[in-house]
């Protein structure tokens, strides 16, 4: 069975994207732009580095982006260069990457609740801006639509 644009809209599932968008990239130091490309990547399963550089076009401009992701440990390497048969290395998102993305997914479709507790680091009521998205989080809590 196909879902259509209808089921999609139907679903709500894009209702609180950009809620949880900025919850993760706040919780785990990432830009919009970082989240997106990972996302990207990993619908791709494995990727080679001209596959991410092609992904990155559509983005904001980070030269550092490829190094620091690889850094933090949101890429992996699947297969190693050899310099002989095989002629470049092969990456993939890693398992933490993988986890946070079905986390976005399990909370866009309403299956988990973005976490309230006062450990986490969105949570916490220190400018205007936090208390609004701490307002919008209650709010999504209490919307049995979503």
């Amino acid at each position: 069975m196909r879902l259509t644009a209808q089921d999609l809209r139907d679903m709500n599932i894009l209702k609180y994207y950009r809620l949880t968008r900025k919850w993760v990239c706040k919780t785990y130091g990432l830009t919009d732009a970082d989240l997106e490309l990972l996302i990207y990547l990993d619908c791709k399963k494995r990727f080679t580095r001209q596959e991410f550089i092609d992904g990155v076009y559509t983005m904001s401009w980070d030269k550092n982006r490829w190094e620091r992701l690889r850094k933090e440990g949101w890429i992996e390497v699947w297969r190693q260069r050899n310099r002989t048969t095989i002629m470049y290395s092969i990456f993939k998102t890693s398992f933490k990457c993988s986890q946070i993305i079905s986390r976005i997914y399990r909370i866009l479709l309403g299956e988990e609740d973005l976490p309230t507790s006062d450990r986490s680091v969105f949570y916490n009521n220190k400018s205007y801006t936090d208390k609004v998205y701490n307002k919008a989080i209650d709010d999504m809590i209490k919307d049995k639509e979503r």
